[in-house]
């Protein structure tokens, strides 16, 4: 009897280490870090990615769950969406946006120090400005739940952006996750998209390609930016390896960012929130 009850034990137990291969085997669901060492093409996007698919839920809570990856969205009739429309953040007599953030206590030091200066790349050459909360109405609530997202826009009283501890505290998955606070899809999002890149949709992994999906956002008149900080990398959720985003201008054209905003991300920025002259633009 002994025998069988060991038997049974070691029996279970290698089906657990087999079942645990299975599930965290690189070939087992979206791109996420397989692809990005292969093809050497790493974006913020690839690790948001690898982080929410691996480690996050996608339903966040009972009325939360994620659109495109990392896009926060309420169900219900309280809820605000601004995929169509952008939900700004008020801007001061100044002429600067200020926009109030509250950090977790439960992140040290050094990771607060990241955290800033994932702020600091978006202040660079812009009007935006983050200030420690302390009053505001409307602020930035920063924690380390549960993957990399946020909310899009501005959504009124206290909303959350998630930045999972330590796999999202790099300073340009900071940024994009900011970039989404600002009011900004991703720029493969953007309605004429089709017209400078190809969609693999064959090659997307079958349960994400609602990621994929296009909307009627404003361009601002600004030119579409392959290297956007908001933009996909050419591997993204892809499910065999091959591209799922080809640019229409050539194969030598990279996709996304892997730290820092782009030129023409600033000037979105600006253009949004109407800061500067005509000529900054």
């Amino acid at each position: 009897m002994e025998q069988i009850i060991l038997l049974c034990l070691v029996s279970a137990c290698l089906s657990s280490v087999q079942t645990q291969k299975y599930l965290f085997s690189p070939s087992w669901g979206p791109i996420g870090y397989k692809d990005r060492d292969e093809h050497r093409d790493g974006t913020v996007m690839d690790e948001i990615i690898k982080t929410n698919e691996f480690q996050a839920s996608r339903i966040l809570d009972g009325t939360t769950s994620l659109r495109e990856g990392d896009i926060a969205v309420s169900a219900g009739r309280r809820s605000k969406v601004c995929f169509a429309r952008s939900c700004l953040w008020s801007k001061s007599v100044d002429g600067n946006v200020y926009i109030a953030y509250k950090l977790s206590p439960e992140y040290s030091e050094a990771e607060k120090s990241v955290i800033k200066k994932g702020m600091e790349n978006i202040e660079k050459g812009t009007c935006v400005q983050f200030v420690p909360w302390t009053h505001q109405q409307d602020y930035i609530d920063i924690q380390p739940k549960s993957g990399c997202w946020s909310y899009l826009g501005s959504r009124g009283g206290r909303q959350t952006l998630s930045l999972q501890n330590p796999d999202c505290l790099q300073t340009g998955v900071i940024s994009h996750e900011f970039m989404h606070a600002l009011g900004f899809v991703h720029e493969q999002s953007r309605f004429d998209r089709d017209n400078y890149v190809t969609i693999m949709w064959p090659n997307i992994w079958r349960d994400r390609v609602r990621n994929f999906e296009k909307f009627r956002t404003d361009s601002l008149g600004l030119p579409y930016d392959y290297s956007s900080i908001m933009h996909f990398g050419m591997y993204a959720y892809s499910q065999d390896g091959e591209a799922t985003i080809v640019p229409k201008s050539g194969k030598d054209v990279k996709l996304g960012q892997a730290s820092t905003l782009s030129h023409i991300d600033r000037m979105k920025i600006n253009k949004l929130y109407k800061c500067g002259d005509e000529d900054d633009y």
